[in-house]
């Protein structure tokens, strides 16, 4: 947010809501462990905020994503609890254009850690299970 120096007030901008958007942790990553937010998963494609309005653009994962509901609600509630947003507006793509690629480093790596830790403890299952079924 900055001071517009014109009408004496505070805008937001949109780099306020881009953090805003960083509290919105995307559902699939919560459910593989790494909870990662959709700025940092690459969704958030675009951020228009003019005349009190805030339009966001975003992609989703995959076609079959089924929570475009939760995006929205979590959107209106960040967003529009910011200073001079009178309202919000999310659009969302058909899921075809994401793509792993568009994750920052730090996300890529967060997930790759979650995702090692756990092919380790399948690893490990596996040899037991093996061992057991050896000493019968």
């Amino acid at each position: 947010m900055v001071d517009d120096g014109l009408r004496g007030g505070i805008v937001t901008t949109t780099a306020a809501v881009r953090d805003a958007l960083r509290g919105i942790v995307d559902p699939c990553s919560v459910a593989t462990g790494s909870n990662l937010d959709i700025v940092e998963m690459g969704l958030v494609e675009s951020i228009d905020v003019s005349d009190g309005h805030a339009r966001v653009g975003m992609r989703l994962t995959t076609p079959a994503c089924h929570m475009g509901p939760y995006f929205i609600k979590e959107t209106k509630e960040r967003v529009g609890a910011l200073h001079d947003v009178e309202s919000v507006s999310l659009d969302t793509d058909g899921g075809f254009e994401w793509s792993e690629d568009m994750m920052t480093d730090d996300a890529k790596e967060r997930r790759q850690a979650v995702l090692d830790e756990q092919e380790r403890r399948y690893r490990e299952e596996i040899e037991a299970e093996r061992r057991s079924v050896v000493r019968e």
